[in-house]
């Protein structure tokens, strides 16, 4: 059930009526009726897939009571260890047995050897690489002892199913969404208008902008070789603005949402297409997946190589990015991108300064001299985004190719308007839509609630007149 789709315009007003009209007089109550709702919701695309979300739940659920219950720190790390095997061995296999069976016998062939693999033609359940990394880091909370383990199995398995981030983040860590599942929640007429309003700019940023701009990179990217240098950078260019548009307006459609319940959500994007440098742009990209990287992959590596210094970190940088670009697909070009970004570290990570000062995030505009830094990164970004939209790693090196040589070729000339005009409407639709806005626009006053149904009006006749204009999917529901 997509956010975009007719169902969903069912489903959730009546989640909305059913938790604030019916479950609302106890927290047990709202949690046990939203986690049905979050079932019901991802059953929508395979009720088999509501089987693996229990399974994955429930074990790390019962492994992290026995870390925590456990005096021996041996039997602590056994448990820990255990709850990382099996959580990502249902991962991979669902995910990357096809992957590595094709590889290993790609290489065993290449040695001269014919060996019988065993295929099989497996579902991947949607949302699976997300529910799992919520699950570890909850029980690698519990280990470090950052929190204690919940034992209300309903708000744990609520915080794993949470149907507005379920299928694609953001992901959430227990220290911050579970609190707010042990206490009672009660509705808030400033807090659900400003949670709609914020689920609108979101639907606003996914069917006017990111799809009417996927059919013109869909076409370069599904035959480069027809197209020139320039058409395939504009491309780049304009996959760099769908894939912000689609993922960041789905992440506001979840945290609209989830306000509209009274549960908070962690931001995930701060205008990252305004960072001076690479460690910058991961800062504000995709912040829950870049932090839950650094704290739990990164940052063990660093320490276990700190004894190399600066090669230590670089070292860790790329082992993350690599992760990283494997957790997006079980793909080469996505290794390859991931690889690209750990590389683009090196002279940073050489020069001298600390990685926590290029990631600090500027809160206001940029300054004329700051523009070059800021259009090189951008550049750097759209490379590394050919890698990561083509569909295999020779595509991506051969459009890399055309662009770096200037290759001739040719452009339609009508294509030329759809990025441009989805460039314009995503940089006017960045400057309205910040967070300075929506605070303005949440309170109860007359004016505010004049100014908020206005905009509730604009919103809803643009959004119905781009509906069903060639809507798509959401980019990082594959992942």
């Amino acid at each position: 059930m997509l956010f975009n789709s007719l169902p969903f315009l069912v489903f959730l007003p009546a989640v909305l009526l059913g938790l604030w009209l019916v479950f609302h007089r106890t927290k047990t109550r709202q949690n046990a009726f939203l986690l049905a709702a979050s079932y019901a919701f991802y059953m929508a695309w395979d009720w088999r897939f509501a089987l693996l979300l229990a399974f994955s739940t429930l074990s790390c659920y019962a492994m992290a009571i026995r870390v925590e219950e456990a005096s021996d720190m041996r039997v602590r790390r056994l448990w820990l260890r255990a709850c990382i095997v099996l959580s990502l061995a249902v991962l991979g296999f669902f995910k990357y047995f096809g992957f590595f069976t094709e590889n290993l016998s790609a290489l065993l062939a290449a040695m001269g050897l014919h060996a019988d693999i065993p295929t099989l033609r497996i579902i991947l359940p949607v949302g699976i690489s997300f529910y799992t990394f919520h699950g570890l880091s909850y029980i690698l909370d519990v280990y470090y002892g950052r929190i204690r383990t919940h034992r209300d199995v309903v708000d744990y398995a609520l915080f794993v199913a949470y149907f507005p981030l379920l299928v694609a983040g953001p992901i959430e860590r227990a220290t911050h969404l579970l609190p707010q599942l042990k206490v009672k929640r009660s509705f808030s007429y400033p807090q659900a208008a400003s949670g709609l309003l914020l689920a609108g700019w979101g639907m606003l940023k996914k069917v006017m902008v990111a799809d009417n701009v996927a059919p013109y990179v869909d076409s370069v990217f599904s035959d480069h070789a027809a197209h020139s240098a320039g058409a395939i950078a504009l491309a780049a260019v304009g996959f760099a603005v769908q894939v912000y548009a689609d993922f960041s307006g789905y992440t506001d459609i979840a945290r609209g949402i989830s306000r509209m319940f009274g549960i908070e959500l962690i931001r995930n994007f701060d205008f990252p297409y305004a960072a001076k440098t690479i460690p910058e742009f991961w800062s504000r990209w995709h912040i829950s997946l870049s932090s839950w990287l650094n704290d739990y992959v990164f940052t063990p590596i660093a320490l276990g190589l700190r004894d190399l210094g600066r090669h230590g970190v670089f070292l860790g940088v790329m082992a993350t990015f690599l992760i990283s670009g494997l957790w997006h697909g079980p793909a080469w070009h996505f290794v390859l991108w991931g690889g690209f970004h750990g590389l683009m570290y090196l002279p940073y990570i050489y020069s001298g300064k600390g990685l926590r000062s290029l990631t600090s995030r500027k809160r206001q505009g940029r300054t004329p001299s700051e523009y070059p830094m800021v259009a090189l990164t951008f550049a750097i970004v759209c490379v590394g985004y050919v890698l990561f939209r083509a569909d295999d790693t020779h595509i991506a090196l051969g459009m890399l190719g055309r662009v770096f040589t200037l290759a001739p070729g040719g452009i339609p000339r009508e294509a030329l308007a759809v990025p441009l005009f989805g460039g314009i409407l995503f940089l006017v639709e960045a400057a309205i839509a910040s967070e300075a806005v929506q605070t303005r626009w949440s309170g109860d006053s007359l004016p505010a609630r004049g100014l908020r149904q206005a905009v509730y009006l604009v919103l809803g006749l643009l959004v119905m007149l781009f509906w069903g204009s060639g809507s798509q999917g959401f980019i990082y529901f594959q992942f």
